[in-house]
Parts: structure tokens; sequence; C-alpha cells
């Protein structure tokens, strides 16, 4: 065997062409797939770009890690792990959005399945992630079109938190908030310094939304007197 032999043998087993080719397909696949739900679905309606740099590579790393591993078992036992891992997630900073975690569960989903269906074609794979980017579609551009969603206000007019001046504090929220207000709960009432937490609900159109809608620095006391319109 001359030289050139062995270089040629050697470079071979150093690089499989069959399984580099296969994993740069699939790759390239998921991260189609997980950048037309990120950025047509989520990024053009949230304009959060701090969420989408973390579901792009979020993405990338989840597929590498779970395709290169050996054994079978230990991907689906890692896959699992991340599933609970994620699931019980909250940054130190703030606590994530419930739509902001269902899209995080849905691109670690299409990452794991790509990666995983080692026996499946590609072209077999083109249903699933189908049917996750229809699905969210649907949901982003029917049910979620108009939606009622709260925030938190601290409410230096107490004079209209009675019932039967609801009206004129609807009214009045909607002129000084610049949204629009359907319904209002009164929480706790503070009358030495003249102000109420209220929780405010009104209408989202899907941009925007944080969970500072939810937040104000108030005591567990104070914010479980906050109750739902009608308890």
């Amino acid at each position: 065997m001359n030289e050139n032999e062995m270089l040629e043998l050697m470079g071979n087993e150093l690089i499989d062409k069959t399984s580099l080719l296969e994993m740069v397909c699939r790759f390239s696949f998921t991260l189609a797939v997980v950048w037309v739900m990120i950025y047509f679905l989520y990024f053009r309606k949230s304009r959060r770009l701090d969420y989408y740099f973390t579901y792009i590579i979020l993405s990338i790393s989840v597929f590498f890690m779970i395709y290169l591993l050996g054994g079978v078992k230990l991907k689906i036992g890692f896959a699992l792990g991340l599933f609970a891992i994620f699931g019980i997630l909250r940054y130190r900073t703030e606590t994530i959005p419930v739509r902001e975690m269902t899209y995080m569960f849905s691109v670690i989903s299409i990452s794991v399945i790509n990666a995983l269906a080692n026996d499946v074609s590609l072209a077999e794979l083109v249903f699933p992630n189908a049917v996750i980017l229809i699905v969210t579609w649907l949901f982003e551009h029917f049910l979620l079109k108009r939606d009622v969603v709260s925030k938190l206000v601290l409410y230096d007019r107490i004079a209209l938190i009675v019932p039967e001046r609801r009206e004129e504090l609807i009214e009045d929220l909607r002129n000084r908030t610049g949204l629009k207000v359907t319904k209002v709960s009164v929480g706790s009432v503070d009358f030495l310094k003249d102000s109420a937490v209220l929780k405010v609900y009104y209408e989202y159109n899907g941009e925007g939304m944080s969970h500072i809608n939810n937040t104000l620095k108030i005591s567990k006391a104070e914010w479980n007197e906050v109750k739902e319109p009608g308890q």
C-alpha cells in the first residue's frame, strides 16, 4: 500500500462523508423550521430580540447535543432531562412568560425530534415539523389575534373604585393608559396614601407582552386580594 492510498484510507476513517452529509442536512432543515417559527410567528409580533437569540442558539445547541450523543437510551434520557429542566426554568432576573415558554418547548421539541429520528428519512420528518408550524400559525393568527390580558396598576383616584362608578374608572384608565380596557378588578386599598391596586384587563394584539405586565412590588397578602372578576 503506497502513501497516497494510506492517506486516502485515513481520510475515509476520519470523515464519514455519508454521516456528515446527513447531519448537515438534518441540521439545516431543523434550523430552517425553527427560524420560520421564531421569526414569522413569534418575533414579528413580540419584537423580543433577546428571546429570538435565545431560541435560535437553544435549537442549535440541543440539536448537536442530542445528535452527537452515542447511545440511544442516553439520547432519550438527555432529551427528557432537558424538558424537565426547562419545565421548571426560572431566570433570576425575570420569570419566562407562558407564550415564550411555549415557544421554548416547541423549539426543543423540533430539535429533539429531528436529531433523534435517525431511522426516519428527512422527507418523513417534514410532516411532524409542518404540523407544529401550521398549528402554531393557526393559534397565533386566529385564537390569539384578539386576546384579553391583564396588567397590575397602582391607582391614585380611589373615589372611582366603588362599583357605582365602575364605568368612569374604566374610561379614566383608557384615557390615561391608552389601552382598550374591558374590565377591572380592585385589590388592596390604602386610604392613607389614597391608592389602590387594580388588575386591569385589556385587549391584546400580541405585541409587547411581558412578564412585567403582572409585576408590582406589593406583598403576597396584597396580591391575594386582587380577585378575578366574578369571584
